[in-house]
């Protein structure tokens, strides 16, 4: 599957309500939180790691991904496009530490 038919499919299942940044917003963080949850329960309250559990939440966040994205008029293409020219502006050589620190420093506002 492309990413162009994935945001066309996913999207075949939003309502009229879903379409409404605050819900994107709140679906987003609401799903991250679930991923997060996953990994906190397998990593401080001994429930096995359950790979398949944090895939399925992960693709609940790229729904709302899809969603925003969506809203906002453009393909999620372009947003991956534009995520990886931010990534290879910061980092051209790819992520260090030092990089990292580095690119505060030169920035001042990151």
């Amino acid at each position: 599957m492309t990413i162009k038919e994935y945001q066309r499919k996913a999207m075949r299942t939003a309502t009229p309500k879903c379409y409404n940044t605050a819900n994107a917003a709140l679906g987003l963080t609401g799903e991250a939180g679930e991923v997060a949850d996953e990994v906190k329960k397998c990593m401080y309250q001994g429930h096995p790691w359950q790979p398949s559990k944090i895939i399925e939440e992960l693709g609940d966040v790229l729904w709302y991904v899809t969603l925003m994205a969506e809203l906002m008029n453009v393909p999620l293409e372009y947003i991956m496009q534009a995520n990886i020219e931010k990534l290879e502006r910061r980092y051209p050589d790819g992520f260090s530490p030092a990089a990292s620190v580095n690119r505060e420093e030169n920035n001042g506002k990151m």
